[in-house]
C-alpha cells in the first residue's frame, strides 16, 4: 500500500511541478482498513480534525491540525499521514514521525494548493509504525480554495450578543469545523429601522439587553477563522413608533389600514427603491457598512403581504418591486464594502422567479408549505439554480433535530442537489425555529454525523456542487434498483437517485427512504432501513465506462473506492456495497 501511494505521490509532485495537476493518474483505493494489518488497533486514536479557516483563498497555505491520544502508556514513535486528494486523484502526502505516549497531542499541517477556485480537496489521516503497518482507524475529511464564501455558501447563525459574553472563540471555531463559511448575526440591532445606537449595552425592540462590543468581537473572531460576517435586516420593517412618526412611508392594506406584523409588533413599510423607506433604510446600510466591519447585508422579508398601497392609494405589486430594492442594496454595498455580498429571503419560495435574476449573490429560500416533502427540496433547489443561472442555493429550513434522522436525510437531498442549508449555528446548535434564538442542541452522534456530511460535501463539490449541473431528470428513466422503487414520484419508502453531472462524470446520489413513515421534511422519522449489497442498473447505450467509484460519509473513512461493474446490451450493472443513508457513486466515462 505504502510503495503504491509513494509512487503516485512521486508522480503527482512531478505533475504538479510542471502544472498539470488536472491531469493526475486517478487513484481509487481499494483497500479500507478493515484488510489491512494493524498494530495495536485502538491503542492510539485520531480524535479531531481541526482546520485553521473554514475556507482557503487561492495563494494561501492550507493549515489543520490533527489530535490523537492513546490508550498505551508505552512511549513509542509513530508516523502521522496527512493524504491530500482531489476527487479521486491523490495528490500528496504529507507525514510526521513523532514521539507518542499516553498524553493527548496536538500535530500541525500546512499544505501550498493549486490557486483554482473553487476546488474541493479530500484529507485522509492515519497513523502506522515506521515499518508502514497501518495503527489507527483512516479519518477523513474535506477542505477547499474559494475566491469567495458565496461561490459555495456555508450558512450559519449567531444569536446571542449579551454583554459579558465570553464563550466566543469556541462556539466560532466549531462552526469552522463544520466549514461554516458565513454566519447571520440574527437580531443583533438596536431597532429594525435604527442599527447602529450610542448606547452601550442597549435594549432591541423585544426588550433584550445587547452589547455592540460583543457584536464586534464575535464579527473579528468569525474573520480570524475565514468566516464572513452578514447584519440580518428586514426590507420593510419598522417599529410601530417609527411608523407613527412617518406614515406616509408605510404600506398599506386596500382599505387605507396599516399593513402590521406580528399582532401588531411592527408596521410594513413601502419598500419600493426610490421611496422615502427605501431612501432612508440605504442610508441605514451604509452606516452598517462604515461603522461595522460586517461583510454586506442581509435582507429578511415576512412573506406577506405581497401586494399593497402607498399613502395615497397606488397599488404596489411587491414582487416587482423587490428585485430594484435588492438592486439598490447592492449598489450600497458594492460602494461602501467592495466585495460584500447581498442575500434576500424567498419565503415560501416567493418572489423567487423575480428577484433570482437580481443583483443578490445567493438564492436564499426559506422552505414552508405546500412545500413539505423531502422531494420538494430537491425541485425547489433545482428550479431555483435554473432561475437564477447556476446561483447557489441556500434553504432555510427549520425542524426539531432531537430524536429523528431528517437533519442527516435533509443534508443529504439537499447537498446532493447542489444546494446547502442554514442549520448551525452558536456552536453546536441547531435551527429548530423562524426565531432563530429558539434554536435546539444537536446530540453528540448527530453532530457527528453532520460534520461528515459538511466535509464530504465539501470534498466532492466539484462533482455535486452548484458548480455542476442537475441531470435527475435526464437520468429519471434510466435507473433501476431491482427490488425497490426509485420513483420521483414518492416522497418515502423508496430509495431516492438524485444525479449531478460534469465533464465526463456522472455522480448519482442514492438516499435511503426506505422504511419512514412519512415523507415530510419537518416530521421527525427514524433511520432509514439499512440496506446490504445490491445492484444498480443505467440504461446508458452504446457510452462506455472507464470507471465507477464509491464513497459515502456515513463512513468514517470517505475516499473513493472502486466498484465492480458489467456493460451488456446497453446496461451498466454496478454492485453497490450497502446504502445507510446517502451514498455517492461516480460514473467516469471513456
Amino acid at each position: 500500500m505504502l510503495r503504491k501511494l509513494v509512487i503516485f505521490l512521486i508522480i503527482g509532485t512531478m505533475l504538479l511541478l510542471a502544472g498539470c495537476s488536472a491531469d493526475l493518474s486517478p487513484l481509487i483505493i481499494t483497500k479500507t482498513p478493515s484488510n489491512l494489518e494493524t498494530v495495536e488497533m485502538n491503542k492510539v486514536t485520531i480524535q479531531t480534525i481541526h482546520f485553521e479557516k473554514a475556507y482557503f483563498h487561492p495563494g494561501e497555505p492550507a493549515k489543520w491540525s490533527v489530535i490523537i491520544s492513546s490508550d498505551s502508556s508505552k512511549e513509542m514513535t509513530i508516523r502521522l499521514v496527512s493524504r491530500i486528494s482531489h476527487l479521486d486523484r491523490i495528490i500528496t502526502e504529507i507525514t510526521q514521525d513523532i514521539v507518542f505516549n499516553r498524553n493527548e497531542q496536538q500535530v500541525e499541517f500546512t499544505w501550498q494548493p493549486p490557486i483554482d477556485a473553487p476546488m474541493g480537496y479530500g484529507l485522509d489521516v492515519y497513523l502506522e509504525a515506521l515499518d508502514g503497518q497501518l495503527i489507527s482507524t483512516i479519518k477523513s475529511a474535506g477542505f477547499d480554495v474559494l475566491e469567495k464564501w458565496i461561490q459555495m455558501p456555508r450558512y450559519g447563525f449567531l444569536t446571542d450578543f449579551q454583554p459579558g459574553r465570553t464563550e466566543i472563540a469556541g462556539p466560532v471555531s466549531i462552526m469552522a469545523d463544520y466549514h461554516i463559511n458565513a454566519l447571520q448575526f440574527y437580531d443583533w440591532m438596536y431597532r429594525h429601522e435604527q442599527f447602529l445606537t450610542t448606547e452601550e449595552p442597549y435594549v432591541d425592540l423585544l426588550g433584550r439587553q445587547l452589547s455592540r462590543q460583543v457584536v464586534d468581537e464575535l464579527i473579528d473572531t468569525a474573520h480570524t477563522r475565514g468566516i464572513a460576517a452578514m447584519p440580518y435586516t428586514a426590507i420593510y420593517g419598522a417599529s410601530i413608533d417609527f411608523y407613527r412618526q412617518h406614515p406616509d412611508w408605510a404600506l398599506y392594506q386596500a382599505k387605507g389600514k396599516p399593513a402590521l406584523f406580528g399582532n401588531n409588533f411592527m408596521a410594513i413599510m413601502d419598500p419600493r427603491s426610490d421611496g422615502p423607506w427605501m431612501r432612508y433604510l440605504l442610508n441605514q446600510f451604509e452606516e452598517i457598512l462604515t461603522q461595522t466591519q460586517f461583510d454586506g447585508i442581509h435582507l429578511d422579508q415576512y412573506g406577506d403581504p405581497k401586494v399593497g398601497y402607498d399613502i395615497d392609494g397606488n397599488f404596489i405589486d411587491l414582487a416587482v418591486e423587490l428585485p430594484k430594492s435588492i438592486n439598490a442594496t447592492k449598489a450600497v454595498v458594492d460602494k461602501f464594502k467592495p466585495g460584500g455580498a447581498v442575500v434576500f429571503n424567498c419565503v415560501t419560495n416567493w418572489p423567487t422567479e423575480q428577484v433570482a435574476n437580481s443583483n443578490e449573490d445567493i438564492i436564499y429560500i426559506e422552505v414552508w408549505p405546500p412545500y413539505t416533502s423531502f422531494t420538494d427540496l430537491h425541485a425547489l433547489i433545482i428550479s431555483a439554480q435554473n432561475l437564477g443561472q447556476g446561483k447557489p442555493v441556500v434553504l432555510a429550513a427549520y425542524l426539531h433535530p432531537q430524536g429523528s434522522a431528517n437533519p442527516q436525510i435533509n443534508d443529504a437531498i439537499i447537498f446532493a442537489s447542489g444546494g446547502t442549508h442554514i442549520e448551525l449555528g452558536e456552536g453546536n446548535n441547531y435551527l429548530a425555529d423562524p426565531y432563530f434564538p429558539k434554536y435546539e442542541s444537536l446530540s453528540k452522534s448527530q453532530a457527528a454525523a453532520i460534520k461528515r456530511y459538511y466535509d464530504f460535501a465539501v470534498r466532492y463539490q466539484n462533482w455535486i456542487g452548484s458548480q455542476t449541473q442537475d441531470a435527475t431528470g435526464k437520468w429519471n428513466n434510466e435507473i433501476s434498483i431491482p427490488g425497490f422503487e426509485t420513483s420521483n414520484s414518492l416522497s418515502y419508502n423508496k430509495i431516492y437517485p438524485l444525479v449531478r453531472e460534469t465533464e465526463g462524470v456522472t455522480a448519482i446520489s442514492l438516499v435511503n427512504l426506505l422504511g419512514l413513515p412519512g415523507g415530510d421534511w419537518n416530521q421527525p422519522v427514524p433511520n432509514p432501513e439499512p440496506q446490504s449489497e445490491f445492484e444498480l442498473i443505467l440504461e446508458i447505450g452504446d457510452k462506455k465506462v472507464a470507471s465507477i467509484g464509491f464513497a459515502s460519509p456515513d463512513n468514517e473513512y470517505f475516499a473513493i473506492t472502486s466498484l465492480e461493474f458489467t456493460q451488456e446490451n446497453g446496461d451498466l450493472h454496478i454492485k453497490v456495497p450497502g446504502l445507510n443513508v446517502w451514498d455517492l457513486i461516480i460514473v467516469e466515462w471513456e
